[in-house]
């Protein structure tokens, strides 16, 4: 027990390396910019205002959303999900597979559970004791299970999942756009000092050109820093922009969630606009703020009816109105919060609106049959 737990604590002080190196990293930039760039080397006083007020509103959002996405813990599973303890101790005693998933079944009968193995058993985590929600994995680093886990990130030594994600997005591009802009800024004093590393003093320097100053040095690899970051970043910034789109973790984009009928890449795609809500929230002044507005609980999710698991009796939410059901989703057993109601408020219901026409033109129907009915009725009274 006791190497474990010190391999344990090693691994944990080693995770802090890349979050060390990107701190030092950002630290020189800051000094090198405002410094060596903004007070020794540009001398028009405007440009350096103007360019030391976008680089702090640039360096204060990159800094807030990486800061929140290395400190905010990832969610766990509700206790709902875990064994009751007889369920736990029959479980544990058995051997058989099957029996296994026996219990397991009777167990999740009332969770929002509509995902599978690969062979379609309930996903139970051995580790943590407890059965998975959807889209919910178990991380060996941080030794737990988390939901809608994306993936560990080293740079961040924490697991990006439900809780972070929409921090991590904005870290993504806080630090993209910070990177640019030093980059875009720099690039006429790395032109100038590149053409003077040339010469062997400034004696010589023409007119309008930079002096020989130890500022060089700074600026030249400040460009170089910047732009090969903001190579790199574009391409990792780009493509969890598309997984936002698709409603895809990295995960689920390697292996597409597998449901009661199958495997189904799109399984949880609501349309472009309400995946990007279930990330960033309805109200569209948060989105660019690290706070969290994400939508849901975590432990539940939307998903396509063309995967509804034929074993879940209470698939409909029975409180809810029929209308309240849109064409290619099923809703979890258990009541939607309010985010989840508004994602699933505005699609297409035309499938409902049809068969409500088509049972109004049958009550019509019945209705002008038994006035004709009553017409002569009273017509035959009358003739008596």
């Amino acid at each position: 027990m006791a190497p474990t737990n010190v391999l344990r604590c090693c691994q944990r002080v080693v995770g802090w390396i890349p979050v060390i190196f990107i701190t030092l990293v950002v630290c020189w930039s800051y000094y090198a910019y405002v410094i060596e760039l903004c007070v020794f080397t540009i001398l028009s006083i405007g440009e350096k205002v103007v360019y030391l007020i976008v680089f702090h509103l640039s360096f204060i959002m990159f800094v807030w959303s990486y800061w929140k996405t290395i400190f905010t813990s990832p969610a766990k599973p509700s206790k709902e999900f875990n064994l009751i303890k007889s369920d736990k101790e029959q479980y544990d005693r058995e051997e058989r597979a099957e029996t296994q998933q026996e219990i397991l079944k009777r167990a999740a009968k009332d969770l929002p559970v509509y995902t599978r193995t690969a062979n379609g058993a309930i996903r139970y985590c051995d580790r943590c004791q407890l059965i998975k929600p959807d889209r919910c994995h178990h991380c060996s680093a941080c030794d737990m299970c988390v939901l809608k886990m994306d993936h560990h990130c080293p740079w961040v030594n924490n697991c990006v999942g439900f809780s972070n994600y929409k921090y991590f997005m904005l870290f993504l591009a806080y630090s993209l756009l910070y990177c640019l802009f030093i980059a875009a800024t720099v690039l006429q004093y790395f032109i100038k000092f590149w053409t003077l590393c040339r010469r062997k003093s400034s004696v010589n320097c023409p007119k309008g050109d930079l002096p020989d100053t130890h500022a060089k040095f700074h600026v030249l690899f400040l460009f170089f820093v910047a732009a090969m970051f903001f190579i790199s970043l574009l391409s990792l910034f780009s493509y969890h922009c598309w997984l936002v789109s698709k409603n895809r973790s990295t995960i689920e984009a390697f292996r597409a969630p597998v449901f009661r009928n199958g495997p189904d890449k799109n399984g949880f795609s609501l349309g472009i606009g309400k995946n990007i809500k279930q990330v960033y929230g309805d109200q569209v002044k948060y989105w660019l703020l690290p706070i969290f507005t994400s939508q849901g609980d975590g432990c539940s999710y939307p998903t396509r009816l063309v995967n509804q698991d034929v074993e879940q009796p209470n698939t409909i939410n029975n409180s809810e109105p029929v209308k309240n059901i849109a064409d290619g989703q099923s809703l979890p057993p258990r009541p939607l919060s309010e985010s989840q109601n508004r994602l699933l408020g505005g699609i297409d219901q035309h499938w409902i609106d049809d068969e409500s026409d088509e049972d109004s033109s049958k009550a019509r129907a019945v209705q002008n049959q038994n006035v004709s009915i009553s017409i002569d009725q009273e017509s035959t009274k009358r003739s008596t």
